[in-house]
């Protein structure tokens, strides 16, 4: 059966009672959608401030490729395995956004038997937290023209205004585009553009955000534009635009609780891409899990060299959490697709494109523990291709490494296919031992913090920038050296080149441009082709989706 119609026979616990019976949460601090969503009230997460904090456990993975690792289905798996092991344990994921739901990736709720329920809710309108980050975003946009328009008193020049448009679908012809045209009545006409949502400052602050105090704060210092002439910085404050702001995402700030196919329970909340954002769910609720939980489980976006080191270098230093063990998924299918096998060809059997393509895990193994200290585990996302004689190769090459490497069934199985990999994260969550730590200091310039990456992840051989970014760097680097750093590349290589597959090295990376996110407090580095708007393909996933006369859809994976 397909991802749906596995997820359209699952029976699902009402949400009040699984939360009750699971997580000691009363009916009134739940604020219901429908009866298996709800989201959790401020009050009672505030009320969970004494208590101790959980284990918790992050999943990453290896560098995507069409042949797919599973990091979400994982996720989930282990999550469960958890629980039917006796261990009170949470996940907590992103929210999937309609962008790609609709071109190339399809839903991100999980897969088989490992899934987010209520599937079709998750991965379309869900509670509406991202029509409402939309909304917030765009209303900034409106004040600023309607600002200018009104004679612009605060003197800001139109050609240096940092604040974009917004829209959560892939639409390539919405990236660069002139505004106001018609004559005086609309406006004065200026170059714009659109970014997707989860690219949006606005999403970032929601997703790192402790409060609505912070919320409403964050969203003052975004950073609109300069004056003309004396160039000095104008704020969302300035514009008196955030208050309304956060009032349109008092409800969004509030984490999303639902259940997998087994009836645990997940928060699915915030759901920014790790290639142009920093791709983590929310801090409230990582942080309101590991309250309630003794184990939680969360992911970071597509490869370690993206939501992992962002996930630490971004997340982890703002909200003052880290992870005690990392899981690394990865596939036979996708190592030997590293290894410069045809898609076609991925389900025959192939020692020699496998040990050419383990680089790629190598790489992103070696990364979590030389370079961020901690223990990791390789999970191998199991498909009923793979031959005996390549999971052995694939586990003795990771144990070669200092590592294990378990075989996981979860997508076939539920969380029975990842005990195995439980057991081995409940090993090395026994032994406590983890050195954690940031890969770069927190005061370091910019342009060290950018070098950092580039070398000691990506594996380049240095940076180049040109004149008008390292006018930018130049720029910001006084006043916004203290920020980390969230660099924009491929998701699909190590380098900014999307064809180089494995673990190219001596390359040189790229900045095409840099954005201070003043209210999320960090500085986005944009490097090579990559866009923060993407566009459909040519056979766009939306082609597949349909519903019937009774409301029951299909096509979405």
């Amino acid at each position: 059966m397909s991802d749906i119609e596995i997820a359209q026979l699952a029976k699902m616990e009402p949400i009040i009672s699984l939360a009750k019976d699971k997580l000691g949460i009363d009916a009134e601090h739940l604020d219901p959608y429908g009866r298996y969503k709800a989201k959790l009230s401020l009050e009672f997460i505030e009320g969970l401030r004494d208590r101790p904090d959980g284990k918790l456990v992050l999943v990453t993975a290896i560098s995507p490729t069409p042949a797919g690792e599973g990091k979400t289905t994982t996720t989930v798996g282990l999550g469960d395995a958890l629980n039917r092991l006796g261990h009170k344990s949470m996940i907590c994921l992103r929210e999937p956004a309609l962008g790609p739901c609709f071109g190339v990736k399809g839903g991100a709720a999980g897969g088989g038997y490992s899934q987010v329920m209520p599937m079709e809710d998750i991965n379309l309108h869900f509670t509406g937290d991202f029509h409402a980050i939309g909304v917030a975003h765009n209303l900034l946009s409106a004040m600023i023209d309607n600002h200018i328009h009104q004679g612009n008193e605060l003197n800001l020049d139109v050609r240096r205004l940092h604040w974009k448009r917004v829209i959560d679908m892939n639409d390539r012809a919405l990236r660069e585009m002139v505004v106001a045209l018609g004559g005086a009545p609309n406006g004065f006409p200026r170059q714009d553009g659109f970014d997707i949502i989860a690219a949006s400052e606005v999403m970032a602050i929601l997703c790192l955000s402790n409060s609505i105090k912070e919320l409403r704060e964050r969203l003052g210092n975004i950073l609109v534009g300069y004056t003309l002439g004396d160039n000095k910085a104008i704020f969302a404050r300035d514009l008196r635009a955030h208050g309304a702001m956060a009032a349109l995402l008092k409800d969004a700030l509030l984490p999303n609780l639902v259940q997998t196919l087994e009836n645990n329970p997940v928060f699915v909340h915030g759901g920014p891409f790790a290639n142009i954002a920093h791709g983590c769910n929310t801090v409230i609720a990582t942080k309101t899990a590991l309250k309630l939980a003794d184990i939680v489980v969360t992911e970071a976006g597509f490869g370690a060299d993206l939501g992992a080191e962002k996930f630490i270098d971004i997340k982890c230093r703002k909200a003052g959490i880290q992870p005690d063990v990392v899981v690394l998924v990865a596939t036979v299918r996708a190592l030997k697709s590293h290894g410069g096998v045809e898609v076609k060809d991925l389900g025959v059997e192939n020692l020699e494109a496998l040990e050419r393509g383990f680089v790629n895990l190598e790489r992103h193994l070696t990364n979590i523990q030389q370079q961020f200290g901690l223990p990791c585990v390789v999970g191998i996302n199991h498909f009923v291709s793979d031959t005996p004689a390549e999971v052995d190769l694939l586990k003795q090459k990771v144990e070669a490494l200092g590592s294990k490497a378990i075989v996981c069934t979860h997508w076939a199985e539920g969380g029975k296919g990842a005990e195995n990999l439980a057991h081995e994260v409940l090993s090395i969550l026994d032994k406590g031992e983890t050195g954690f730590r940031f890969l770069y200091d927190e005061h370091a310039p910019l342009w060290d913090k950018i070098k950092a990456i580039a070398t000691k992840i990506y594996g380049a051989a240095d940076i180049t920038a040109d004149i008008k970014a390292r006018r930018q760097l130049a720029e910001l680097s006084e006043e916004y050296s203290h920020f980390p750093v969230c660099i924009a590349k491929t998701q699909t290589s190590f380098s900014h080149d999307p064809t180089l597959k494995g673990a190219p090295t001596g390359h040189i990376l790229p900045i095409r441009e840099v954005r201070p996110a003043h209210g999320a407090e960090f500085v986005v580095v944009i490097c090579g082709s990559i866009m923060t708007m993407p566009g459909l393909p040519k056979k766009p996933a939306a082609e597949r989706i349909d519903v019937d006369e009774m409301g029951k859809i299909s096509g979405l994976f």
